[in-house]
This record gives C-alpha cells, sequence and structure tokens, in this order.
C-alpha cells in the first residue's frame, strides 16, 4: 500500500484514538458529559468537583495505562509472528506471559520463605517489574533455544503451550503452601486490572514500554529482511544474531512490564498484528509497528470501556473481556492460516 492510501488510515485511527479515549473516561458506574471531561483536560477545571477527582485521578491514568499495554503487547506479538514467522505466534501462545506469571507467582507466593528484610523489597514495584522481566526473557531464550533444533513452527508453539502448562504447575505448587493473603493478591492480579496504578508506576511502564518500542523501531529493517528467510536476511548484510537478540530484549521487555503491572492480557498480542495487516495489507514493517501501536491501544481501550459496563455497579476482569473478543479472532486465524502465513 502506497503512503497516498496509509496517510488517510493513520489519521482515521489517530482520532479514532482520541474519540476512544474521551469514551472511556466519560463512561463508566458515573457519567461525565463530554464537555465536562474536555473542560478538565484543556481548562483545567470541571463544573463538579468529584467529576474533576474522579477524571484526573481515576479515569485519566487507566486510560493511559490501557493504551500503553495495548500498543505494547501489540507490537510484541508483531515481533514474534516475524520473528517465527508464524501467524498464531505471540505474547501467550510461546509462554512470554506465562514465564512473566512465574516471575510475579514467586515473588507474591513466595514471599513467605524470604527473609524479613527482603520481603518489602522484593515486592516493591521496580521488583515486580524485574522478576516479569526475567521470567519472560527466559521463556523466550527456551524457545529461541528450541526454534534452532526444532525446524516445524508447529512444534515450537507446542513447546510454548507445554512450558506454560509446566509453569502452571510450579504457581499450583505455591499457591497450596502460601497464605490465603498471598492467594489473594495472586490472584487479583492474575484477572489483570488497568486501574489503581500511582503516577510513579504509569511513568515506570511508559519508560520501559518506550524502551521496548526504541528497540522494536531498530529492528525494522532485520524484522522484513526475516519475513524472507535468514538467507535472504543474511544477503542484505544482517547479523542475524543480533537482530534476534534485539527483537528478543524488545518483545520480552514489553510482555514483561505490561503483565507485571496489569496482569497477563490475552489475545491482544496476537490478534492485533492481524487486524493490522488485514487493515494496511502491507508487509512494511515501518507500517505495521506504527498501526500495530494506533490499533493496540485502541482496542484495549475499547476493551477496557466494554468492561466499566456502563450503568452496572461492577466492573469484569479485563482478562476476560480481551478473551470474549479475542478468542473468535483467533479461532478464525486456525481456519485461516494457510492464507495467513
Amino acid at each position: 500500500m502506497n503512503s497516498n492510501k496509509t496517510q488517510p488510515l493513520f489519521i482515521f485511527l489517530i482520532a479514532t484514538l482520541l474519540i476512544s479515549f474521551l469514551g472511556n473516561i466519560a463512561v463508566g458506574q458515573i457519567s461525565i458529559p463530554i464537555n465536562e471531561i474536555v473542560n478538565s483536560l484543556f481548562k483545567g477545571h470541571a463544573s463538579k468537583e468529584t467529576w474533576e477527582y474522579i477524571i484526573l485521578n481515576f479515569r485519566i491514568p487507566k486510560a493511559l495505562t490501557a493504551m500503553l499495554v495495548g500498543s505494547g503487547l501489540s507490537v510484541a506479538g508483531l515481533l514474534m509472528q516475524t520473528l517465527f514467522r508464524n501467524p498464531l505466534a505471540g505474547p501467550d501462545v510461546l509462554g512470554l506471559s506465562s514465564g512473566s506469571s512465574l516471575g510475579v507467582a514467586l515473588l507474591i507466593l513466595g514471599s513467605s520463605v524470604l527473609p524479613p528484610y527482603f520481603v518489602s523489597f522484593f515486592l516493591s514495584s521496580f521488583s515486580t517489574v524485574v522478576a516479569s522481566c526475567i521470567g519472560s526473557f527466559l521463556v523466550l531464550l527456551f524457545v529461541l533455544v528450541a526454534s534452532k533444533k526444532v525446524q516445524d513452527t508447529a512444534s515450537i508453539l507446542i513447546i510454548g503451550l507445554l512450558f506454560s502448562s509446566f509453569t502452571g504447575a510450579i504457581i499450583s505448587v505455591l499457591s497450596y503452601f502460601s497464605t490465603a493473603q498471598e492467594l489473594q493478591k495472586f490472584m487479583f492480579w492474575s484477572l489483570g486490572s488497568l486501574g489503581n496504578l500511582t503516577s510513579e508506576k504509569i511513568i515506570i511502564l511508559s519508560i520501559c514500554i518506550f524502551t521496548g518500542l526504541v528497540l522494536a523501531v531498530f529492528s525494522i529493517k532485520p524484522l522484513d529482511g526475516l519475513l524472507l528467510g535468514e538467507n535472504y536476511a543474511k544477503s542484505m548484510g544482517i547479523d542475524i544474531k543480533k537482530s534476534r537478540l534485539q527483537v528478543l530484549l524488545s518483545a520480552s521487555i514489553l510482555v514483561g512490564t505490561c503483565t507485571a503491572f496489569v496482569g497477563p492480557i490475552a489475545f491482544v498480542g496476537l490478534a492485533v498484528p492481524h487486524a493490522t495487516k488485514l487493515l494496511f495489507q502491507s508487509s512494511r514493517h515501518k507500517i505495521l509497528l506504527s498501526g500495530t501501536f494506533l490499533i493496540g491501544a485502541i482496542a484495549l481501550i475499547v476493551c477496557d470501556t466494554i468492561s466499566q459496563m456502563p450503568g452496572f455497579d461492577f466492573t469484569l476482569p479485563i482478562n476476560a473481556v480481551t478473551s470474549i473478543f479475542g478468542a473468535p479472532i483467533v479461532i478464525w486465524l486456525v481456519t485461516n492460516k494457510k492464507k495467513l502465513s
């Protein structure tokens, strides 16, 4: 697709993102008029102090978190699908999210076996991010090593799923020996939540995701080369090992930090890259990376808006909403695998 056709699409996506952002802030258990949101954002005050407090302290941070996490997971999914040249590859399928979950589980559920003076440090925001990233990174390294020994990509996906079962078993053992308070904390984390993030945590999340996205941007040329195979990439002068490590680091940072702060979010990283490819009809990662970033942010903001159940007194777990909408898309991908390969 040429630039004359992509430019209107990007303008449309940016406008949709803005509308989705404002809509997300407006709806909830307490409905707030759009003009009041605009006044709060640009004039610094709303007509009611309660509305202004809700907008500034709850809804804007949650909407920003949804944008960051949606774009980060979607870009990570695009990187994985290109690296393994498999349309069904993604953070969830390859076990990255499971590795992140195991790292966080070791901190939350394993805190009872840690010395008291380590507990406060190991349960801080920074340590959660580090543990989640390390878990994601180790799993991806394992899958990458397996990909060198196993040529069949379907077998690689099976290895990823088996590792997810393995980590689930370890988490079950940790759960058996954990206290009720620890179990409750980990359960709520595993359901996924975009709220309750302080400004400090959002800043940390933003820095980590920005770092992962920068690595992804520098991987655009290698990714374009890898689409046609490693031999073609080598003929272009691309260092395969360096490029793989760069993509590896980018994906692990994006998935690890997102999972650490909001819990495991299913299907976003798998479905959004395909939606981007279908919309732009392009294989150039310069276009796909930007499109995936925008569509991923829009997708998770819309899912978060749905999860708030406007007019009701409860909020659905964000992971449940993404699964409800993402599962049919994944089923379609499986049935149309040849078309997308």
